[in-house]
């Protein structure tokens, strides 16, 4: 294991619980057991994490959350089964709001855009209009190319 990485922990049991990567380049993974996995992220990558648990009567748990891999020393946030923890850029709770952040990914996706390229700022603002219960912007190609053009220059 890289000392320096992000450990995401990743689980399924069916019907009970799945922990998976929606999107993201883990630099490792790490096979505990059948049911268990290990990915590491390298400072700086950007990845989403879905959990989702249920018990005998259906849901009880769905989120999604969109990550950036920290350098220790770094601020971030403390996220279960994220050690030591990441910048959270994007996070929703519940079926509707889960589902609505999938759509984003999916119409990105569409345009040829790797989600782990989509600048951090821009998951942080779906994020603001997510909690706050307005409209979400998809993310478009002119607003990427600038994204890359300002990275190149940094």
């Amino acid at each position: 294991m890289n000392a320096g990485a992000t450990r995401v922990a990743l689980v399924f049991m069916a019907q009970r619980i799945n922990a998976y990567l929606r999107f993201g380049d883990p630099v490792h993974v790490r096979i505990i057991d059948e049911r268990r996995r290990v990915a590491e992220f390298a400072p700086g990558a950007i990845f989403c994490r879905i959990l989702w648990q249920a018990n005998d009567f259906g849901t009880t748990r769905w989120e999604l959350a969109v990550m950036q891999a920290m350098t220790r020393g770094e601020p971030m946030q403390h996220v279960t089964g994220v050690v030591p923890g990441a910048r959270l850029l994007l996070q929703a709770e519940g079926g509707r709001n889960v589902q609505a952040v999938l759509r984003l990914i999916d119409a990105i996706e569409a345009q040829r855009i790797d989600p782990t390229n989509v600048a951090p700022r821009y998951w942080q603002a779906m994020n603001n209009r997510l909690w706050s219960n307005t409209e979400m912007a998809v993310y478009e190609s002119d607003r990427h190319a600038a994204h890359v053009a300002r990275s190149a220059m940094e």
